[in-house]
């Protein structure tokens, strides 16, 4: 499978996950129904921008939806990092033996539409560190997954370019 494929498939994976649980999240530990709905559509955003986005024929298109989709998580992520905060409740520091757990986690689809989830922790305290852990992650994989389609289209040019090749092929071959 292309590197760019791969990426796709594995931030995809994750930013569904992460809004899944984002969701339970909400229900279980959000009384504010505002703050609830901004979390949910941070989530909601992501992953559907990155899907949205893998369906563009432009590489311009789609580097701007994943910007958006990077956007989002951040938010998401910040959502995550205020819930703890204004709860009095810790940030794990990264190499909290606890925070490395979290990222040995990788999310696979076990079946089409139904992806693998981590088991959701009982305290808010875990559960809000394990999402700002994943956020960090897709936030991670939305770079690399930019930073290829970047290399990719100063390799190959872009949508409007390759139009262009081929227009300008067409017409020599039929002068």
């Amino acid at each position: 499978m292309p590197q760019a494929n791969y990426r796709y498939l594995a931030s995809y994976t994750l930013a569904t996950v992460i809004y899944d649980l984002t969701v339970e999240f909400c229900r279980r530990f959000i009384r504010s129904y505002r703050q609830k709905e901004q979390m949910e559509q941070a989530a909601r955003s992501c992953k559907s921008n990155i899907a949205e986005g893998s369906s563009f024929s432009s590489m311009e298109g789609y580097l701007k939806l994943l910007g958006t989709a990077r956007g989002s998580v951040e938010e998401l992520g910040n959502d995550f990092s205020d819930f703890l905060r204004q709860n009095n409740l810790e940030i794990w520091d990264k190499n909290d033996l606890r925070i490395r757990e979290f990222r040995k986690f990788r999310a696979i689809w076990l079946k089409p539409n139904i992806p693998n989830t981590p088991k959701f922790p009982n305290s808010s305290l875990e559960t809000a560190n394990m999402f700002l852990t994943f956020c960090q992650m897709e936030s991670y994989l939305l770079d690399h997954q930019m930073k290829a389609l970047r290399e990719k289209f100063v390799q190959e040019g872009g949508f409007r370019e390759k139009l262009f090749r081929e227009r300008s092929n067409f017409r020599s071959q039929n002068r």
